[in-house]
This record gives structure tokens, sequence and C-alpha cells, in this order.
């Protein structure tokens, strides 16, 4: 049996002068001693308010230092986050929260109203308010700061206890809650630490939304581990990003390709010294290949990553050296980390350069879901095998790259479309901002491509001259059949691009 640890308390032992966060929503800056006495008083404030091992807190809120403190201050008792995504429509809310009956719901101020919504077919016994009270009786988080700062009394953990209940995408369907247990956390940390080289030198700007594994655990986790900074946002904003990089020692970046596609847009990009960052990744879906080109011409190795819910987030690592030579590629599996192919029928890929479904092993990798056994079952196999549902493929030298979704290949007339590789020509034409392929029913061919693309604004460009673009450097087969032109695409709560939108509303 392995006994988790206190992150904060053992990290403010170490360290606890060591800049740990810069709240820019607030202007705190906090050390690590001074971060974990205050996770103590949210932690001693939970309990007075009936929290104890196991028990589930949900969250609905933006980012704030206190959804922090929340975090970590479940980690110290044994309590369970429930990280909500508010994004999500008022029922898809509601089924959740009634799924893992929480002992407290804590939201913000501006989803008062999903709320109050949400309260009369909700048995959650105490509510928590971020800001003033919604309704008489809810309590203020402001309360805690009346609360001791001595370590809370918590019981023995192990690394196979639940942290939190992080949910995945949702977009087929309601989303499933991804159990991350203490030793998920510690082990993708761990793995991240060793195989990324982070440093206790390094900032970070987290602008991730909290309710997603990548705002928990692509760099704010792994930092606490090794005692480096994470630069604290409510949101992505570019002109905030542009901002930090310039007057703040930002050395990692991380971000989903709308991210980086809206800061290659913004008018500041031309002039921003981009020189003392150390590693700058995309992750979240495919990027397109002049994403990486316009920073490979600033001097970055920028670079693409894999994850998901279920597993890290962090699985895979390019070295430096490869960044130009293996465009697109994701690399090797982190340190303690098994990965596979396998075909239809379930059996290994071998032959290099063959796609096959990624299968991902080891102690990263998420226990299941919770309460849903069906779905645990369909996902982890016996041999603990999680089964992704995404399309990879490893070349001779044994680099990987992802080439999309199992579920989003278009076959056509027998040939297999991999939509991430049709996008990434589309965004390779100067008027075109966005660009998603779906696939649409077809008499002759049984399913064919449809562009959906957002033009810069001012650009006159048209359907025949896209298509003759993409003719020009793809197969006939992968050129998109027809082009739709709209304003904008719809995203998800982690700002990817809604496919299952796209379909439903243009396929």
């Amino acid at each position: 049996m392995t006994i988790a640890v206190d992150w904060l308390a053992q990290r403010a032992a170490l360290s606890p002068h060591k800049a740990a966060v810069h709240d820019t929503i607030t202007g705190r800056s906090l050390t690590y001693a001074e971060w974990n006495a205050e996770a103590n008083q949210t932690a001693h404030f939970l309990v007075g308010l009936g929290v104890q091992k196991g028990d589930r807190v949900c969250v609905l809120a933006s980012n704030s230092l206190a959804y922090l403190d929340i975090w970590f201050a479940c980690g110290k008792l044994g309590a369970i986050l429930q990280n909500l995504n508010w994004r999500l429509a008022p029922r898809e809310q509601e089924i959740l929260i009634q799924n893992a009956a929480p002992r407290v719901l804590v939201y913000s101020a501006e989803f008062a109203a999903a709320v109050a919504e949400l309260r009369p077919r909700l048995a959650v016994p105490t509510y928590v308010t971020l800001g003033d009270p919604a309704q008489p009786g809810d309590t203020p988080f402001a309360a805690r700061d009346g609360c001791p700062t001595t370590p809370p009394d918590a019981p023995d953990l192990t690394l196979d206890d639940p942290w939190v209940i992080c949910y995945t995408g949702g977009t087929t369907g309601v989303p499933k809650g991804a159990i991350l247990t203490h030793g998920n956390i510690t082990w993708n940390s761990i793995n991240t630490v060793m195989s990324w080289g982070l440093a206790p030198d390094d900032v970070a700007i987290l602008n991730a939304p909290l309710f997603h594994t990548g705002g928990l655990n692509v760099f704010t986790a792994p930092l606490v581990h090794i005692g480096g900074t994470s630069i604290l946002c409510q949101t992505f904003n570019p002109d905030q990003v542009f901002d930090l990089i310039q007057h703040e020692r930002v050395t990692l970046l991380f971000g989903v390709p709308t991210m980086f596609i809206l800061l290659q847009q913004h008018p500041r990009w031309p002039e921003a010294d981009f020189s003392r960052l150390k590693l700058v990744i995309s992750g979240g879906a495919p990027c397109p290949l002049p994403v990486f080109e316009r920073f490979w011409a600033r001097g970055i190795d920028f670079k693409t990553g894999y994850g998901l819910t279920e597993a890290g987030p962090n699985t895979f690592w390019l070295p430096a050296e490869d960044v130009r030579r293996k465009p697109g590629a994701v690399g090797f599996p982190l340190f303690h980390i098994q990965v596979k192919l396998v075909d239809k029928a379930g059996q290994t890929v071998t032959a290099a350069d063959t796609p096959g479904e990624l299968l991902i092993r080891g102690p990263h990798v998420t226990p299941g879901y919770w309460n849903n056994p069906q779905a645990t079952a369909q996902a982890i196999d016996v041999d603990g095998w999680l089964h992704t549902g995404d399309l990879a493929q490893r070349d001779a030298e044994g680099y990987y790259t992802v080439v999309g979704r199992v579920k989003d290949m278009i076959i056509s007339g027998g040939e297999n479309i991999y939509p991430a590789e049709v996008e990434s020509v589309l965004h390779g034409h100067p008027a075109v901002v966005e660009a998603a392929l779906i696939g649409v029913p077809d008499a002759h061919w049984g399913e064919v491509g449809r562009a959906i693309v957002v033009a810069k604004p001012g650009e006159a460009v048209t359907e025949a001259e896209l298509r003759d673009h993409c003719r020009a450097r793809l197969a006939g087969y992968k050129v998109p059949k027809s082009i739709v032109f709209v304003t904008d695409l719809p995203k998800t709560g982690a700002n990817k691009v809604d496919k299952q939108a796209l379909t439903a509303r243009y396929g």
C-alpha cells in the first residue's frame, strides 16, 4: 500500500518561500507556505460543512485561486473534487450532479442563475458561493478566512483513493466522469517532470479552464511537484498572454490549436518576444502544420502533444532535435507509459506508417468512470489497456503520430480520409482562419468530405479556389466535395472544434 501525500504541505516544507501562484485576477502572489496555509483554511472550512473522506465537492465556477484551494484542500481530506464544465447545458449539469451526489456545491457569481434553476431538482445539502449569496442559507466562501491555518486532521490516503472526477469532452452524449486518483495525478506529474524536463524555475500561464484536465494536470500539478510557478488567469485572452510573455518570466505555454491560431492572428504576434519560452506545446486536437511553421519561423520549437482525460493527460514527448524533422509527430511515450496500436480485429499493428487505434497502459490511467461500470468495461480491457478511440501510426524510427479520431475518419469509396490532414492543408491558405472537415452521405461514394471554413474578415475566397488549393496538395479523393463558409466554428468546453455540432448542422 502506497500512501498519498499532502502535496502543498510537502512542497511548503521543501521550498516555503518559493513563488507558487501569481493570481492575475486579484493581483495577489503567494509563496508555497502562504498557499498551503490558505488551503489548510479551506480544508477546515469544508470539514465544518460536513465534508469527510470520499465526499464529493462540486465546483461550478470560473478559474480562481479559491478553485485551486478547494482542489488541494480535497486532496488533504481525501474528499473528491467534481469540477463541472460550466459550458454544459443545465440539464447536462443536473445529470452529472445527481450522479455524483456531492456533499457541497460551490459556485461563482456568474453561475448563480444556473444554480438557482438547478436547485429545486437537486438534493445537495450545502451550497457555497464564491461571491454574494444568491439565496438565503448559502454559505459565503469568505467564511473560510476565519478558519485555522494549521493542518487539518486527515485520514490515511493511498494512491488508489480518488481525488478528482474529471469529465470527458462529451461530444458523444453526456460527459463521462473519469476518476483521477491520487496515483493518477502523481504519476502524470512524475512522467511530465522526468520526460519533459520541468524545473523549479519554470513558470507557466494557467488559462485553461480548471474543469478540464489540461487546466489541472498539463502543468499545474507537475509544477507544484517540482516547485515551479503558475500564473493564474480567469480565461484565455490573447492580449493578456502577450503581456505575460513580455513582462513575466514565462517559460511554459500550453494551449489547444484554436488558442495558438488566435495568437498568430493578433496584431502583437509579429513583435512578440518568445525567446524565454523553453516549451510551447499544443494539445487537445490535431494542430494544422501552418501553425507549427509560423512558430518555427520565430525560432520556437513548437510541438504537438497528446493526451486525454482518462490518461494523464500527458502521454508523449518529441525531442527538440526532431521537432522540425518530424512535423506533427507526438514522439515517444513518457517514462512510465506503454502504448500500442491495434486494428479493427484487436490485433497489434506492427507495420510502419499503418494507422491503428491507440491503446495506453500505465499508472496514470484512470481506474474507470464514476458510477458507470459499463463505460469502464468498454474503455479499459482486462489487461489494463485504455482504448482511446484515437487513430495513430508509428513510423519506421518508432515515432508516433496521432492522425484523428476513429469516429471522425471518413471512408469514401473504400479510401480512408483523415480530417486532420485535410484541415491542415486548408489552414495553409492565407485567407483561411479556421477549418474543419466532416463526412456527409454520398450516393456514389458512400461518404465524402465537406469542409466548414471561416475566412479572414475582408478576404475574398471562393469554394473553387480552396478546392484547387487542396487539389494541388492532396490526393483527389481527399479534396472536399463541398465547402461551407461560416463566421465561426462551434467549440467544446475545452475550446476544441465541436465536430458533433458541425455534423448536426451541416452534415
